[in-house]
């Protein structure tokens, strides 16, 4: 049950007998379940905006997603916002080549560290190519696992544009595809994967998180 009503601190922690879900600000405690000061908001940007306003004393309040029970306390949800997350990752890795699953068990690492990769990308704002679907033509990173590095290979693929029919000539692709591969190795170093060049630096092989 949703019931969004702006409370404030003194009815989140002692009022209302009717467990509401939504949006809540909260303060971490040392020693017991996080403290909750207002809410329910009805979206995670006025629960955000809310907290930037709030100053209660030196704590650090932040907004968390969730139910309270009716004794007060917060039992964490997944959010609208994490199960939509949740869709475009499985979105993604179902642009992944069927031949992977000759390649990689469920059981393997490199199936772990695909996953990874590929939500790094993905919350980077940068898609996986969609091989055999519809749109194709469009490009994005490419991964190509080698069980025998102990890594996967991450390239860049452009658009059929710039790859195939080479529009703008030979010498815009090749330099574009320079750019987007060590963008690519850059974004993943960021984020902590162990990257090295493969093939003369036209890819990188992308190893397990530091």
């Amino acid at each position: 049950m949703s019931c969004v009503g702006g409370l404030s601190s003194s009815d989140v922690l002692v009022g209302g007998t009717t467990a509401c879900q939504g949006w809540w600000l909260v303060v971490d405690e040392a020693d017991g379940p996080a403290r909750i000061v207002s809410g329910p908001f009805p979206n995670r940007a006025e629960a955000g905006w809310a907290a930037g306003s709030y100053h209660p004393g030196t704590d650090r309040v932040r907004p968390v997603y969730g139910i309270r029970r009716t004794d007060g306390v917060l039992n964490r949800r997944p959010s609208p916002q994490d199960w939509a997350w949740l869709a475009l990752l499985g979105e993604q890795l179902e642009r992944l080549p069927e031949d992977w699953d000759d390649v990689l068990s469920d059981d393997d690492p490199l199936t772990t560290l695909v996953v990874e990769v590929t939500a790094a990308l993905a919350e980077a704002g940068l898609p996986l190519h969609d091989v055999a679907g519809p749109d194709g033509e469009i490009g994005g990173a490419s991964l190509t696992p080698e069980p025998d590095l102990g890594g996967i290979v991450v390239t860049w693929r452009q658009h059929d544009r710039m790859s195939v029919d080479q529009v703008h000539g030979a010498h815009p692709h090749v330099a574009v595809q320079r750019v987007m591969n060590r963008a690519l190795a850059e974004i993943l170093t960021a984020r902590g994967f162990v990257v090295d060049a493969f093939g003369g630096a036209s890819g990188h092989i992308v190893r397990s998180a530091l």
